[in-house]
C-alpha cells in the first residue's frame, strides 16, 4: 500500500448553486479539457508516473468488478495525479467491512452512477395515452478511495492482476480479433474500418517499428467496427473533418486503451492529430465525454464479451474431448 496521499484529488466533484448534475458534468469535463490542454491523454497516462503500476483497468478491490466509461478516466486520473500504485477501489463501508479503515485524513474520488427512471406521473400519462413512457436520465454519485488511502486491508485485497508476458498477449489479441467475427485483412499501407463493405485492414505488423502497435492499431480500428448497425449501432457516416467524426474517433481511441488495459497492454495515442477537434467537442458540450467514454466502455465489453464466449467454447471442447 505504497504511497499514500492526504490532499483532495481534484477528480472530486461538489456542489454549486447550478445544481449538482450539471456541476458534475462541467467538473468532470473541466478536469478531461485541463488534461488535454496541458498534452497528456487520461486514456494512456496511468502507466507513465514511475510508480511501476501495470496495465489494468479500475476495479473494485472487494468484487473485482472493473469500472466503466468515464469513471475510468476519473480513477485514471486520480491515480495520475496523486501516484497510487494500484488500480483497487472500494467505498468507506467497504474498507470497513473487510476488516481496514480508510486513514483519517484521507479524500476520496467521487465518480459516478448513470441510469434511467420513469416518473410516475410518466408512467400513468403512458398508460393512458397507450403509447411509451419516457425515462429520465439522472446522475447519482458516490465516492471511492484506493486501496493505498487504506489500513488493515486483507492482503488479497491488495495487490494488482501480474500482468501477462509479452509472449502470451500476442496471441491473446489475435484470438479477439479472431472471435469478433469482423473480417479483418492484413495488407496495404494504412489502418482503417471500412463501414460500408464492414471490414477492418491493417498493414503487415513488419510496417510498424514497433510490434506491439499493430495490436494497439488493430484494436482501434475493431473499436470503430463495433459500431455497425449489426454490432452496436453508432452513426459511422459522418463525413471526415466533422465534430461528429472526431467523436467517433474519441469513442475508438478511448476504446483501445480500455481494450489495451484489459488485455495488459500499455496503451498508446494512435490519433493524437485529432487532438484539438477533441477539445472543441468537450468544450461545447459537456456531456460529450460521458456520451463518449460510455460507448468506448461498450465497445471493449462487445469485444471482451466475444472473446470470452470463444473461450470457453473452447474449454468446452476440451472436456468433451
Amino acid at each position: 500500500m505504497s504511497k499514500s496521499s492526504s490532499r483532495s484529488v481534484t477528480c472530486e466533484v461538489g456542489k454549486d448553486r447550478n445544481g449538482e448534475r450539471s456541476n458534475l458534468y462541467d467538473e468532470v469535463t473541466m478536469r478531461i479539457v485541463s488534461e488535454l490542454e496541458a498534452g497528456r491523454f487520461p486514456w494512456v497516462q496511468p502507466w507513465g508516473n514511475g510508480e511501476g503500476i501495470g496495465p489494468g483497468l479500475p476495479r473494485n478491490a472487494v468484487t473485482a468488478r472493473p469500472y466503466s466509461g468515464v469513471n475510468i478516466l476519473i480513477l485514471w486520473c486520480a491515480v495520475i495525479e496523486s501516484g497510487w500504485p494500484s488500480q483497487g477501489w472500494l467505498t468507506f463501508r467497504q474498507a470497513r467491512a473487510a476488516g481496514g479503515c480508510v486513514r483519517k485524513g484521507e479524500r476520496g474520488v467521487t465518480v459516478v452512477y448513470a441510469d434511467r427512471f420513469t416518473p410516475k406521473g410518466e408512467a400513468e400519462r403512458a398508460t393512458r395515452d397507450g403509447d411509451e413512457a419516457r425515462a429520465v436520465p439522472f446522475l447519482k454519485r458516490f465516492t471511492l478511495f484506493n486501496i493505498a488511502q487504506c489500513d488493515g486491508l486483507p492482503a488479497e485485497l491488495g495487490g494488482d492482476p501480474v500482468p501477462l508476458p509479452e509472449c502470451e498477449i500476442v496471441p491473446l489479441v489475435h484470438e479477439l480479433i479472431a472471435a469478433s467475427g469482423v473480417e479483418f485483412r492484413v495488407g496495404g499501407d494504412k489502418a482503417f474500418y471500412a463501414p460500408g463493405a464492414d471490414f477492418v485492414a491493417v498493414p503487415p505488423q513488419t510496417a510498424f517499428f514497433d510490434p506491439v502497435n499493430w495490436h494497439r492499431t488493430a484494436l482501434h480500428e475493431l473499436c470503430h467496427a463495433t459500431g455497425h448497425a449489426k454490432r452496436l449501432g453508432r452513426d459511422l457516416t459522418n463525413p471526415f473533418g466533422s465534430k461528429d467524426y472526431a467523436r467517433e474517433e474519441l469513442v475508438a481511441e478511448m476504446g483501445s486503451a480500455f481494450l489495451c488495459a484489459a488485455l495488459g497492454i500499455i496503451p498508446t495515442v494512435r490519433h493524437a492529430d485529432y487532438l484539438g477537434a477533441w477539445l472543441d467537442v468537450l468544450r461545447e458540450d459537456n456531456r460529450a465525454i460521458f456520451r463518449a467514454a460510455s460507448a468506448a466502455s461498450k465497445a471493449a465489453d462487445w469485444l471482451l464479451a466475444r472473446h470470452r464466449e470463444a473461450e470457453n467454447a473452447r474449454a468446452e471442447e476440451r472436456i468433451a474431448a
